[in-house]
């Protein structure tokens, strides 16, 4: 995920483009702002961690920390952003996101309010409807997780 592309990034998401391709919503939400796009290559995106988030008032009361759980989750709803604008699509109430695999998932710093964690993903490879993703989050440049990243899309109705 360090290497730069020479090719400029193409688009850029607000919360309200968010909206319109995730069908995820407060609490469970996990991407404020896409700041680099590269259809069918790469994504980068932020979220802000703040002290408000639910899941501080019990992991930990004493010592907030992002669970790790919520950092993969944040880096699929990236990853799926990044599929859903490489085909086009809008939000289809009946097409659903779903994880099929998490691999070599390391943490490596913890994640605590006030942090802005970027969440950095790549398409590794798309085939018979599953895509993987390579997939790290971090915090000030450093790694606060990474893993290899798959999901499928199916329609639910």
């Amino acid at each position: 995920m360090t290497e730069t592309s020479t090719a400029p990034a193409i688009a850029v998401m607000d919360i309200h483009k968010i909206l319109k391709k995730l069908p995820h919503r407060y609490p469970i939400l996990l991407v404020d702002r896409v700041l680099e796009l590269e259809k069918d290559k790469r994504i980068k995106a932020l979220k802000n961690v703040s002290i408000n988030e639910p899941f501080f008032l019990g992991h930990f009361p004493n010592r907030p920390v992002m669970p790790g759980v919520l950092m993969l989750e944040a880096l699929a709803q990236a990853a799926a952003l990044l599929s859903f604008e490489s085909m086009g699509a809008e939000l289809d109430d009946d097409t659903v996101v779903y994880f099929v695999g998490i691999d070599g998932a390391r943490f490596k710093r913890v994640v605590e309010p006030g942090d802005q964690l970027i969440l950095e993903a790549s398409i590794d490879r798309a085939r018979a409807g599953i895509y993987k993703y390579k997939a790290r989050a971090s915090v000030a440049g450093e790694t606060a997780v990474e893993a290899e990243l798959m999901c499928t899309m199916r329609k639910v109705s």
